[in-house]
């Protein structure tokens, strides 16, 4: 078993290798400090100890970091200075998604596609909830009833790999246009495996045209459909290891603090599945 320096000394490498390859993912950065002393490696490299760690919230995290393993950060910045930075990473935490899961096998065009609610409080406190409504949070309804907050629309290959999600209002449907059409085009021609709230027949018929892409929901797949249905709980599993990364569990206060941080669960998620993480 992976000791926490190994595991810290694999994640930094990781990160450390693509921003080498990639300077110009370092341009957002626009002041007289344009290389601090505490680099962004080792900031999104702490980020994702949460998942490591399985703990609740970045402050945790850093926490554990600074008290038991300081002399790996000898320069380590101050908690407030570290989450500000790393919700300014978010775009690079992005492009690390995909560079972990770029030499990961991923055979046949076969796709998943499925969305989960984030919710930004219990359903006890729906009546007077404010927490970022005029970020977009919203009502929106799931198979396990109301929530309030976002959905997390997933497109996963059927390995097991994220390629590309989308964090839209809670009230925007599984089917919406807008959605489907920013997911599937990553897809790139291929099968995609939905659940029955994809049924809108023109719209399959123009996705069909303009992306090479072909649905079917186990109703469509006759009597192949407990076979479409055994692949189709890949996702189940995708969402459940987010599940288990906290990934429903909210303590941003902002949009893009919400999104950096689920970025980064998902990040974590595809290291796992590359096999670059234990």
């Amino acid at each position: 078993m992976s000791s926490i320096v190994d595991t810290l000394t694999q994640i930094y490498v990781f990160v450390a290798d693509f921003l080498a390859e990639h300077p110009n993912q370092a341009r957002w950065r626009r002041s007289n400090n344009a290389q601090p002393a505490f680099t962004d490696a080792e900031i999104i490299t702490i980020g994702l100890m949460q998942s490591v760690f399985g703990v609740a919230t970045l402050k945790q995290t850093y926490r554990l970091i600074a008290d038991n393993w300081g002399d790996c950060f000898p320069r380590l910045c101050s908690y407030a200075q570290f989450l500000s930075r790393l919700h300014g990473l978010s775009g690079i935490v992005g492009h690390l998604m995909g560079q972990a899961i770029a030499h990961h096998p991923m055979p046949g065009r076969l796709y998943l596609i499925d969305s989960k609610p984030i919710p930004m409080c219990k359903p006890i406190r729906h009546g007077r909830v404010r927490l970022m409504r005029p970020e977009g949070a919203y009502f929106g309804k799931s198979s396990t009833g109301w929530f309030f907050g976002y959905k997390l629309h997933l497109l996963v290959h059927h390995s097991g790999a994220i390629l590309y999600a989308l964090l839209t209002p809670g009230n925007f449907a599984d089917k919406d246009e807008e959605v489907l059409h920013t997911v599937l085009a990553w897809a790139g021609g291929g099968v995609v495996l939905c659940d029955m709230g994809y049924q809108d027949k023109d719209l399959r018929a123009q996705l069909e045209v303009e992306y090479g892409l072909t649905l079917i929901d186990p109703k469509q797949a006759g009597d192949k459909r407990a076979l479409v249905s055994s692949v189709r709980e890949r996702i189940e599993t995708t969402n459940s290891g987010l599940w288990n990364r906290f990934v429903d569990r909210v303590f941003s206060r902002s949009f893009a603090g919400l999104w950096s941080v689920i970025k980064l669960k998902m990040l974590h998620y595809n290291l796992c599945q590359a096999g670059m993480l234990g």
